[in-house]
This record gives C-alpha cells, structure tokens and sequence, in this order.
C-alpha cells in the first residue's frame, strides 16, 4: 500500500481508569463513576500530559466494562503533540493514560485519597508516568489497518 501524502496515525486502546484500584494519589474510583459522562455523550479530548491545547487525536470509543473505563481512539500526526505522541508511543517511551476530571461525588477514604463514585470527565491524556500504574494503552494498528473499525462503542 503506498502511504506517501498520508498522515501518519496509530489506532490505541486500552484502560483509562480501573475500578477499585488505589491511584499513587491514593484516590479509588467505582464502578458507575463514569456513567453520567458517558450517558451525556460530547466530546472527551485526547491530549498530551494534560496540557490544554496540545491536541493529540481523538477518542473513538468509550464505555464502562466490569474493568474500568475502556477507551479507544486514533493518534494522529496533525498537530505538534500529536507528532511527538507518535514519536515517543513509537520509541516505546509512552504508554501510559491519565484521565482529566471533576469530582462531583466523593468521600475520603481512611489513611489518605478520595472514594470516587461519579466523576465529570473532561479529557484523557496519553502521559509516561500515569498516577494509576495499571492504566495503560496499547497500539492496536495504524491508520489504514483501522479503517472502517472506529465506532462509539
């Protein structure tokens, strides 16, 4: 397949947020946490590092499971950011994922953090060093691969 002219673009997956697991922060979300969100539809920008205006892609899927908060979505090269996510996803530097929130349901949790029961999301970033360890992405395919498999799901 000739790729010359194309954009380069990576298709990722994986885990933003796992339920009942303790953050570096010490903060658990619940299963549901993310339901409101979700029910609302709109859009939950992709960034780099949570640094607005540093645009990476976009999320193509987003739904609860019995796991956490899956997310799918397509990293393109059309922006700076998005040219270094590439880079630093292809040097195997990156793969971690961070979501950007605001907590509308909470309570403290014992030794230290929040329990997290609905959560307003604003965006996920694709981050190095995410606060939950086990929230990770994977690259599931470039662009062409992908074709025709990005959906809401």
């Amino acid at each position: 397949m000739n790729t010359q002219g194309m954009t380069k673009t990576f298709v990722i997956e994986g885990y933003a947020s796992l339920f009942g697991v303790e953050d570096l922060a010490g903060d658990v979300v619940r299963a549901g946490a993310f339901a409101r969100t979700l029910a609302r539809g709109g859009e939950v920008r992709m960034l780099l590092s949570h640094v607005g205006g540093r645009t990476v892609g976009r999320w193509t899927a987003m739904r609860e499971d019995g796991r956490g908060l899956f997310v799918r979505g397509l990293v393109t090269g059309e922006t700076a950011a998005g040219q270094t996510a590439l880079k630093l996803i292809g040097d195997g530097t990156m793969s971690g994922l961070s979501i950007g929130f605001i907590a509308r349901d909470w309570s403290p949790r014992v030794m230290r953090g929040r329990e997290l029961r609905e959560i307003e999301l604003r965006e996920v970033s694709l981050v190095t060093s995410p606060m939950l360890p086990g929230a990770r992405f994977a690259a599931a395919g470039s662009d062409w691969e992908a074709r025709g498999r990005t959906s809401r799901a």
